[in-house]
């Protein structure tokens, strides 16, 4: 069994609730093996000769109540093979702990953070160091915890990163009901599996994501009445609407646009009702089809 050289971090964000893992490897599909995480109870990333057992068994020692540094504990001792892996928790409360055994394919190493830990193996030296440093700097300002996880990625890349090169990388985000229907805790759940850039191309899903997903601020908001008569023109060009350019919003136009925004997977930022709409929907119908 060959090792999974990779780098990941693992955080906690006390403002939205919100337990995460981002990974980067030159190993296919990593997200598959490395992310575990769960609303209310914490997020493991286990790595190096990976001990899948570490995932499921870490999240139900948390979600009992048990804090990071005794997780690691009850995980690696009776673990015979504990001087090859590498692991990386952060419980319920938000405190990090990480482990890197004395047998891991150098450079490996940790750096345990408030509310987050970052570890590799086989890199190059510098990177979780890297990517710690730039988690500091991005939390609690433009953006969520998704995009802080993946920014540390960025900077772990940036230091030298995997000494093997690169082929996959993902994150994953949990809260209470913030996955897609509400009945879930999966909020994003982000994979490239093969990629010559997998970062970027994460970066690139991400982006995507927020625009589908993410909640509306309510700052962007504008009149339905302010840009019916665009409106009106894209959804002519799109065969969705083939009423009079009339610059008002009526219910023939209404209709149209709900299922041109349907059609797009915007449903999420317009029901179709009420006399506003999410500007960021008109931005991207106007860079589509306009």
């Amino acid at each position: 069994m060959n090792p999974i050289a990779t780098f990941s971090i693992v955080a906690f964000d006390p403002q939205r609730q919100e337990w995460g893992v981002a990974v980067q490897s030159k190993f296919l599909a990593v997200g598959a093996v490395v992310s575990w995480a769960r609303a209310g109870a914490g997020a493991v990333a286990t790595q190096s000769y990976a001990n899948l057992t570490y995932g499921p068994d870490g999240l139900d020692l948390m979600a009992a109540g048990m804090d990071s540094d005794d997780v690691i504990r009850t995980l690696t001792a009776p673990d015979e093979q504990r001087a090859l892996r590498q692991v990386g928790v952060v419980d319920a409360q938000g405190q990090a702990a990480a482990f890197t055994g004395d047998d891991c394919n150098e450079w490996a190493g940790h750096v345990v953070g408030n509310g987050f830990a970052c570890q590799g193996n086989i890199l190059l030296p510098g990177t979780v160091e890297a990517m710690a440093r730039r988690f500091e700097q991005a939390r609690g300002g433009q953006g969520e915890l998704a995009d802080w996880l993946v920014e540390a990625l960025a900077a772990g890349q940036e230091a030298g990163g995997d000494k093997r090169g690169r082929q996959s990388a993902a994150v994953l985000v949990v809260r209470e009901g913030g996955g897609y229907g509400g009945n879930n805790d999966r909020y994003l759940d982000l994979r490239v599996d093969d990629h010559s850039y997998p970062i970027q191309e994460l970066q690139r899903l991400l982006a995507i994501h927020h625009l589908y997903f993410q909640e509306t601020d309510r700052d962007d908001l504008i009149p339905l009445a302010s840009v019916a008569g665009e409106l009106q023109k894209i959804l002519q060009a799109t065969e969705y609407y083939d009423g009079p350019l009339s610059g008002e919003f009526d219910e023939n136009t209404r209709s149209a646009l709900r299922t041109l925004v349907g059609v797009e997977n915007l449903e999420e930022r317009w029901d179709g009702k009420g006399d506003m709409i999410d500007g960021q929907i008109v931005t991207f119908l106007r860079q589509k089809y306009g």
